[in-house]
């Protein structure tokens, strides 16, 4: 009976029970809005900064991260790559060698960083191929150099022109070498674009006369929220002879940075999660004002104030599932858009967005999670609210109530 009654109850005043209904609407709206974009925003920053390069995992040897050289080097075997083909989420591995060189053409020199790569593992971590913009891709078997771009004007190179590293490999042995130069490549990351150089992996070995060492091994994963999952998983199954570290332990400012504007933007949130309350409680006092003399002729007939306060309650709570179900209904599609659909920021913002090595993209997050959360949490500052409606009527006086 109760809820039949406060089901009637909400149609017998169309008006009203629909600007309450907008109030808990525009609210799921906004707070699934708002932190959609937050999240989109956030991983296609981590997404971008990691794919550039660093990949969400990578194996070292034990010490090279603190100390970056070749003689921190370890050998590439099939039993390496056996152990960690056998852990979930790992679907594919990029084997590289890293150095710093000094770059020089005929009138030019500048020092790069070399890295060397089986090309087509490393398009698949980083998309490489997608940022040639002349000459063509690295083949493993046939000697050539990618060169960025911003390091092409700098040493005024060309597709087919020779470039020339001369640094120190493995033990201490000299490095020298000229290649050709395959293909040029443009990085959003402007200091990847003024200092990068990627060769084939054997030829980057031959270079720094490391047969059949790597620095680090990058590991492809299928979900990137795992990528500390498998970091310690990795870790555990090779031992103490290596070192496994997640994007968050390799670039600490990006997590830095990332926790920094989570911190911000939560006291956003909870500044709008306060607009919303007080929204939905301007609707509440509205409806209870425009009730009053009702509730005092009900109370006077003999309804029970807490059974009257229970029909209320009950109200709220329909009207509340009605706007946040009608809200979820309404963002997700829009969202969705906008995840398929990101938006392109151009002028100085873009800008911006690529010195800091981002695709200059708003796009949002359909992490179900989100919306399921900021609904919820909308819901329950509409029941919070309505304890309001409940102590109004369990002090009220039925004569002046009906006089009203």
């Amino acid at each position: 009976m109760f809820f039949k009654l406060a089901w009637r109850n909400i149609w017998r005043n169309k008006r009203r029970s629909l600007i309450t209904m907008a109030s808990v609407f525009f609210a799921v709206l906004m707070a699934c809005t708002s932190m959609s974009l937050i999240n989109g925003i956030n991983d296609n920053m981590v997404r971008n900064v990691v794919s550039f390069y660093t990949g969400y995992v990578q194996v070292h040897q034990k010490g090279y991260w603190d100390e970056q050289t070749m003689d921190n080097t370890f050998e590439n075997n099939d039993k390496l790559q056996a152990q960690l083909k056998t852990m979930p989420h790992i679907t594919g591995m990029v084997p590289r060698l890293e150095s710093f060189s000094l770059a020089s053409t005929e009138t030019f020199t500048k020092g790069v960083m070399v890295i060397g790569t089986e090309a087509e593992a490393e398009d698949k971590l980083t998309g490489l191929k997608k940022k040639l913009i002349e000459g063509q891709y690295l083949q493993n078997d046939k000697p050539g150099a990618l060169v960025a771009e911003g390091l092409a004007k700098y040493l005024k190179l060309k597709v087919n022109d020779t470039i020339v590293l001369i640094g120190q490999g493995y033990h201490g042995s000299n490095a020298a070498g000229k290649y050709p130069v395959a293909g040029i490549v443009l990085f959003g990351s402007r200091e990847l674009n003024n200092r990068t150089v990627y060769l084939p992996l054997h030829q980057a070995q031959i270079l720094f006369d490391a047969d059949n060492r790597l620095t680090s091994l990058a590991l492809i994963i299928d979900e990137p929220k795992l990528a500390e999952q498998v970091a310690t998983g990795a870790g555990k199954i090779l031992g103490k002879d290596y070192e496994v570290m997640d994007w968050q332990e390799m670039l600490p400012e990006l997590k830095q940075q990332l926790d920094g504007d989570i911190a911000s933007k939560a006291l956003q949130r909870d500044l709008l999660y306060m607009i919303v309350g007080f929204g939905i409680l301007g609707t509440v006092l509205m409806m209870i004002a425009e009730r009053t003399h009702e509730f005092g002729i009900l109370i006077a007939v003999g309804m029970k104030k807490w059974k009257l306060a229970f029909t209320v309650i009950l109200e709220t709570i329909f009207i509340s599932l009605l706007g946040a179900f009608s809200g979820l209904v309404a963002v997700i599609p829009i969202m969705y858009y906008l995840h398929i659909n990101p938006i392109r920021v151009t002028g100085k913002m873009a800008e911006m967005y690529n010195n800091f090595g981002m695709e200059p993209l708003i796009v949002s997050s359909i992490d179900p999670l989100i919306f399921l959360k900021e609904t919820f949490i909308v819901f329950c500052i509409a029941l919070v609210i309505s304890i309001y409606p409940l102590w109004g009527i369990m002090r009220l006086d039925a004569v002046k109530a009906m006089r009203s």
